[in-house]
């Protein structure tokens, strides 16, 4: 089965829990490649140049294999695996939550810092909304200008919305193909280009006028 589906937040997102003079600011942000992490980071330590810990989890991708969690100098445990906890109880992905601390002169304890953290990354995403989200697969065709009519009568006839078109005396056209459904809406607009059965053309059925 093709997971092409995933629960996200829509937009960023903060929450705020305090306990004995100690204040927990989390911070939820879209994620979709590791390398954004860093500057989301620093721009949290510019603005919070005080804040004593800069504790985060995320998770990308619909496999479950691309996480981590980090504690900042915090014991171990009580900071990054919370925050992830909260991550995973929502089921959602392509998602980072970092909580900033301010230290309030009380010691919290592990307990004290796992009920925290978890608390900040709920309050983030309680402020946020969850979608859902399809994955799709792009494509891309390249065609003469004569042949424009016959291109978009086929791409209607398979209910196949285009995401931008350029006509001039070469075209080309672009248009998302849900992951699921990808090999058999391919293989019905290849058969509607070629004017055949499903039976008469198949996925790897090459169109020669049509890149």
């Amino acid at each position: 089965m093709i997971v092409d589906h995933f629960l996200t937040i829509a937009r960023s997102s903060i929450g705020e829990f305090k306990d004995k003079g100690s204040k927990f600011i989390g911070f939820a942000y879209r994620l979709d490649h590791e390398d954004e992490l860093p500057s989301l980071i620093q721009n949290l330590r510019s603005s919070h140049i005080k804040a004593c810990h800069f504790c985060y989890a995320y998770k990308i991708g619909v496999d479950g294999l691309r996480f981590r969690a980090n504690d900042d100098g915090e014991p171990s445990g009580s900071a990054g695996k919370p925050i992830l906890g909260q991550i995973n109880s929502l089921g959602l992905t392509n998602v980072v939550v970092i909580v900033v601390r301010y230290f309030g002169g009380t010691k919290l304890g592990v307990p004290g810092l796992i009920h925290a953290y978890k608390e900040a990354a709920k309050l983030a995403f309680d402020q946020g909304q969850i979608i859902e989200e399809i994955i799709k697969a792009r494509y891309e065709a390249d065609f003469e200008y004569e042949r424009m009519g016959e291109i978009l009568n086929a791409f209607k006839a398979c209910n196949i919305e285009l995401l931008s078109k350029f006509f001039d005396t070469s075209c080309k056209v672009t248009f998302d193909v849900r992951k699921s459904e990808e090999l058999n809406t391919i293989h019905r607009l290849k058969a509607k280009l070629l004017q055949k059965s499903m039976e008469e053309a198949t996925v790897e059925t090459k169109i020669d006028w049509c890149d």
